[in-house]
């Protein structure tokens, strides 16, 4: 009994988008395939990811990455509008 592999509580497609930083999309994988609440479909990928040390910490990288990638994205929205402002103001 000491060999056998642990059983994964979430499907390999859950888990796939907890790797590249998708909470929200593995809570919507978990609801569809199991049929769970919003809730329970939550509590099950917090539960997962406290159990896996590794995943926790690549899906905390993976998070950070795409929060720094979509603060770069606001800031080119923001300049542009700026720059647009300035430019239909002077003519």
């Amino acid at each position: 009994m000491e060999n056998e592999p642990v059983k994964s509580s979430l499907s390999e497609t859950a888990i796939s988008a907890l790797q590249r930083g998708n909470k929200i999309e593995a809570i919507k994988l978990l609801r569809e395939e199991r049929g769970l609440g919003l809730k329970e479909a939550k509590d099950e990928v917090e539960g997962y990811l406290r159990t896996q040390p590794s995943l926790e910490a690549t899906f905390a990288t993976a998070q950070s990455q795409a929060n720094r990638s979509a603060l770069l994205w606001l800031l080119v929205l923001i300049g542009g509008g700026i720059l647009l402002y300035v430019f239909l103001t002077r003519h």
